[in-house]
């Protein structure tokens, strides 16, 4: 059996944070997916709380899933601890997702100025090589945006906007996070489902909500 990865998981400042609950929902569930080191910011849990009505005060993961993850793979962590683990190119971990990512810390991170726990570890992902995914949310891109974006993905990392697609013809909200989570983790070689695998008008997604049997 192949090693199970370790993953880190960090929630920024930015709208749609519901998307980290579903994809940290798959990260649990998955097997092949031994620890998830979780980091939420400041902003994030004030983001949280608002887009679910939930208390910002408690433990990360359960205020980003609403209740205590059913098996025992989250280790937490707080951004303000720059003595974190994850400070650490020796920490093992596979890499890094940012789910979602405000464009500050975009910033800091395309220009190494690591002022929390979630940028440090970004830092020290891209000097040990590993893979880093940001999903930011935000639009439309000023300049200062492009060029940060772009100095990130030369150091390395992979920009990945939280952008839903259309083809599966999605009839609910809910559509949108799963299709999302399910590429963003066949991306980092964690393939959840073919059910959105693009095959052209025969794809399952589109006969099934486009109701074309």
């Amino acid at each position: 059996m192949a090693e199970r990865r370790g993953i880190t998981l960090a929630v920024t400042g930015a709208g749609g944070t519901r998307m980290a609950r579903f994809v940290l929902e798959a990260l649990v569930k998955d097997d092949r997916v031994g620890r998830i080191d979780l980091m939420v910011s400041q902003a994030g849990r004030k983001l949280v709380a608002y887009e679910t009505g939930r208390d910002a005060s408690g433990d990360a993961a359960e205020l980003v899933l609403g209740a205590r993850p059913a098996v025992d793979k989250v280790v937490e962590w707080d951004p303000e601890d720059l003595n974190g683990g994850p400070t650490s190119g020796s920490y093992p971990t596979w890499g890094m997702l940012v789910v979602p990512c405000a464009l500050g810390v975009v910033g800091r991170v395309a220009n190494g100025t690591a002022n929390t726990l979630i940028e440090r570890a970004a830092d020290v992902t891209l000097k040990e090589r590993r893979p880093l995914v940001l999903c930011v949310r935000e639009t439309p891109f000023n300049l200062i945006h492009l060029r940060n974006l772009t100095q990130v993905a030369e150091a390395g990392g992979v920009v990945y906007p939280m952008i839903p697609t259309f083809y599966n013809l999605p009839q609910t909200v809910d559509q949108f996070y799963e299709e999302f989570t399910a590429r963003l983790l066949a991306f980092i070689g964690l393939p959840q489902t073919d059910y959105y695998t693009y095959s052209g008008a025969e794809s399952p997604a589109h006969h099934d909500r486009a109701g074309l049997r």
